[in-house]
């Protein structure tokens, strides 16, 4: 892989990174430096990894809590709600 570091970004042509694809992003997602897919010597895209999904908020409950009951029904009956407004 022909990887041109410019200004501590490692930058790769595009034909290159069609080619290497999978093994980019998989250099990408270890190293966490992000690369720049270039088309005729211009920043085309830019590849960067995900953040780290253990500190992820969404799934950071899971298997923490337990539903009981029934969530979706109203709360109050209908008569109780029309009382309410």
């Amino acid at each position: 892989m022909t990887m041109v570091t410019k200004s501590n970004i490692n930058t790769v042509a595009a034909g290159e990174f069609k080619a290497k694809c999978l093994k980019i992003m998989e250099r990408v997602s270890i190293t966490r430096e992000p690369i720049v897919v270039t088309k005729k010597g211009k920043p085309l895209v830019k590849l960067i990894p995900l953040d780290n999904p253990e500190h992820d908020v969404f799934g950071c409950l899971n298997d923490q809590l337990e539903i009981i009951g029934d969530i979706e029904s109203p709360v109050v009956d209908d008569q109780d709600w029309e009382a309410l407004r």
